[in-house]
């Protein structure tokens, strides 16, 4: 069982690394440093989103309206650390007893 836990682990961390990687690729479009117009960067925002828009759906549909600020990903991305911070170790303890 702790290795099926250390895979979560795992793969909490790579997500936790492709929202950063969002939330960074939104800044360089917000700030016209990189542009939709490239297929590339087209091709990559439209992937990171279609990996994280089933974790924000549920968060933006609670959370209340600010306008152009999203706070679904850093809500996500607080979740992650609690999950893999304390709930993960805490049953990996557990379990060793």
């Amino acid at each position: 069982m702790g290795v099926l836990l250390e895979i979560i682990q795992i793969l909490l961390n790579v997500l936790w690394w492709i929202i950063v990687g969002q939330a960074i690729l939104s800044w360089l479009l917000a700030f016209n440093v990189i542009s939709l117009y490239n297929d590339t960067v087209r091709g990559l925002w439209f992937g990171l989103a279609r990996l994280t828009e089933p974790l924000y759906a549920p968060i933006r549909r609670i959370m209340p309206d600010f306008g152009p600020l999203d706070l679904s990903p850093l809500v996500v991305l607080i979740l992650i650390a609690i999950l893999g911070n304390v709930i993960i170790p805490a049953i990996g303890q557990q379990l060793a007893i």
